[in-house]
């Protein structure tokens, strides 16, 4: 049977090997955490705690009045010590609220089995994910009740449980469907209910029988739920390739999205944190990470509590080994490169990936041979080399007439590329430049 996916996209080496069946660990308790007020798209929360102030774990930190935002929780127990700028992932200083540890690690609230959550209605069952604070948790962190609350004239119809994890290196959600296989397809079942659609989709890659079998054994009965085997090939996991090989439907160019053709899709991550939080009410303090690469001594699978640092988190996993060439949040096509390993975990964190000198060495950039391999490669069907050419030279009209919004930052341009070209640096300097530009148009109106 032939195996559903999209057109384009590339085969990069997986590397998953490195920590693929490694059981989810859970490291000591942190001594201090620092939690950034950013976290996600829309609002930044504002502090709701000052210095000297005892927190419990679980306690809202930190909130917004916003509809695109999402509350933020204390993940240990102990003082406030201060809230201030920090470095953040994003490569920013924001303001963070840091904790240090009284070690108790003592509730707010503590979780516990409430009323069956498929006898909520959908409005409860969304005002409990808000105050959860849960966010994507497949990269995009978007507010999780934001994005279950379209416009009533969107006809919602299939929601997909995005279980691809198509990134190199990276094995949390792989892991994650393995241990807690029954709590993800409940996860489901509360998004169906909340969506009051009739029909979900798992979307698994091939290259997971393990997932996929656990998963199919646990949807067995139930007639509304698909498990769908996918093939190997990045980036399967987009939202929009997702849907392609799923629902054979084409989400439009931008500013369209996926609900302008009914589907709705979460990660496996999401699914399980939305369970959690309306089953027991309990917030989302902690998430599984991956932390691999070549330049880790033990890669892991490990439960991390908002806030860790990432050199507390290497340092568990054994530390560095040899020379290390850079260290990423996420993977290695579209994770974010970090100039100090003294930043916090955030909502979005999908893994902490340190790769070796050896591993980067790809060559020096040249110019555009005209081979037309980025053409072929492009899962959005664009043309990188042109993008990457009008971007160099500042042809910002030109680039945004040949679709750069379009372009979903996959790197997939950049992997194939034999003159080593910047391609997505290029296209992010584009759209910056872009969007400043008519933002400076609308204050001069």
């Amino acid at each position: 049977m032939k195996l559903k996916t999209f057109l384009g996209g590339i085969h990069p080496p997986s590397h998953k090997n490195l920590s693929a069946g490694k059981k989810i660990e859970e490291p000591p308790l942190p001594k201090t955490v620092c939690i950034p007020l950013a976290q996600h798209i829309g609002a930044p929360c504002e502090a709701r705690v000052e210095k000297g102030q005892k927190v419990k774990k679980g306690e809202v930190i930190a909130d917004s009045q916003a509809f695109v935002s999402a509350p933020i929780h204390a993940s240990i127990s102990g003082t406030v010590t201060a809230v201030q700028d920090y470095p953040h992932p994003s490569g920013k200083k924001i303001k963070a609220v840091i904790i240090e540890s009284d070690e108790k690690d003592e509730w707010f609230r503590e979780p516990k089995n409430g009323q069956d959550p498929l006898q909520l209605s959908s409005e409860e069952l969304k005002k409990k994910i808000r105050e959860a604070g849960i966010v994507g948790l497949g990269g995009a962190a978007f507010p999780t009740h934001v994005k279950l609350s379209p416009p009533k004239e969107k006809n919602i119809d299939a929601i997909i449980l995005n279980g691809v994890e198509c990134e190199p290196y990276l094995t949390a959600d792989h892991q994650l469907m393995l241990e807690k296989t029954e709590a993800i397809v409940k996860g489901l079942q509360i998004i169906l209910r909340i969506m009051g659609v009739q029909k979900g989709y798992i979307g698994i890659e091939v290259n997971k029988p393990d997932a996929l079998k656990a998963m199919k054994k646990a949807t067995k009965g139930l007639s509304n739920i698909e498990v769908v085997g996918l093939k190997v090939k990045y980036p399967q996991g987009a939202e929009k390739q997702l849907i392609k090989a799923i629902l054979g439907r084409e989400v439009p160019p931008p500013p369209g999205l996926p609900m302008d053709v009914g589907a709705v899709i979460q990660n496996v991550g999401t699914a399980y944190a939305i369970y959690e939080a309306v089953t027991f009410g309990k917030p989302l303090i902690e998430r599984i990470v991956t932390v691999t690469g070549r330049g880790i001594k033990e890669p892991k699978n490990l439960r991390l509590r908002i806030g860790t640092l990432f050199s507390e988190i290497i340092n568990y996993c054994g530390g560095i080994q040899g020379e290390a060439g850079k260290v990423l949040m996420g993977g290695p096509m579209m994770g974010l490169a970090q100039y100090t390993a003294q930043v916090p975990i955030i909502k979005g964190t999908s893994g902490i990936l340190v790769l070796s000198k050896e591993e980067l060495a790809s060559g020096e950039s040249k110019h555009c041979i005209n081979c037309g391999m980025c053409v072929r490669a492009c899962p959005m069907h664009l043309i990188p080399s042109s993008l990457g050419t009008y971007c160099e030279k500042d042809l910002f009209e030109e680039a945004e007439a040949a679709h750069i919004f379009n372009c979903i930052e996959c790197g997939s341009c950049v992997f194939v590329c034999p003159a080593n070209r910047h391609l997505v640096q290029m296209v992010k300097y584009g759209k910056s430049a872009i969007l400043a530009a008519k933002k400076q148009q609308q204050q001069k109106k």
